[in-house]
């Protein structure tokens, strides 16, 4: 089984973020996806509208995640690609070359943003 790992907050969940998860599902058998705290984000100066539990909830219902866990700081990655049995490290491509450590434990593929689309906008179109 070819298992496939991503991060991220997933809080204004879009057409963009839904094709990246469709992406990195395709990429191999298991899609696990590390979902910022509500702490976490705290710590990156982001505040989410949504708690937590209620964006693991929506990720759940996609069909193409198979499973949610709490990401908690920037350095667990490489402990959770080895308890995850981890193959492919896969994010989106605005992040290309950040995660390029992480290829001494696995394969990482950056996947190309879907364009027209993102949270910023989202949030700064309901702000006005």
């Amino acid at each position: 089984m070819k298992r496939v790992l991503t991060y991220g907050t997933f809080d204004t969940l879009h057409f963009g973020h839904i094709r990246l998860l469709q992406r990195a599902r395709a990429l191999g058998d298991y899609l696990i996806v590390g979902l910022s705290t509500d702490e976490f984000n705290e710590k990156k100066n982001k505040k989410a509208f949504h708690s937590w539990e209620e964006r693991k909830f929506f990720l759940e219902t996609l069909r193409y995640v198979d499973l949610v866990i709490e990401e908690k700081s920037w350095e667990q990655k490489v402990a959770d690609i080895q308890l995850y049995h981890v193959n492919i490290f896969t994010m989106g491509s605005d992040w290309e070359g950040k995660f390029d450590y992480l290829s001494e434990h696995c394969e990482v593929i950056y996947l190309p943003r879907t364009q027209s689309i993102s949270s910023t906008q989202i949030r700064e179109f309901l702000a006005d």
